[in-house]
């Protein structure tokens, strides 16, 4: 028989700019994390329902009509357990839910993975 992989936890990453959504990813893969890509909001909400992952990093201004904060909330309350994670190099428009972290870009990558857990 051969050696089955260890299960890798799964985050969501959303972020509506290619380049940024990319280098978060490649972070959280060098992390072992399995990660999903998102550019807006409601596809984010379908994949939180759909994979129940364990960490999302999400930026606050997203394309469509809910922004981070929104999908943070909305996350939040689909898993409580869940590390959520918020982006942005603007102020926060109104407060996350309770223990989401909130990050100012740029994201250094250490900042980044102590929230992460990894």
């Amino acid at each position: 028989m051969g050696q089955s992989k260890p299960i890798r936890p799964t985050a969501i990453v959303v972020e509506d700019d290619d380049i940024q959504r990319e280098m978060l990813t490649l972070l959280l893969e060098q992390s072992d994390f399995e990660v999903l890509q998102c550019e807006d909001a409601e596809t984010a909400a379908l994949a939180l329902k759909a994979r129940h992952p364990s960490l999302m990093v999400t930026d606050i201004n997203l394309v469509g009509k809910m922004d981070g904060v929104d999908l943070a909330h909305l996350a939040q309350q689909q898993n409580a357990n869940m590390r959520i994670i918020v982006i942005s190099g603007r102020p926060l428009p109104r407060p996350l839910p309770p223990g989401a972290k909130f990050l100012t870009k740029p994201v250094y990558p250490t900042a980044l993975l102590t929230e992460a857990g990894r």
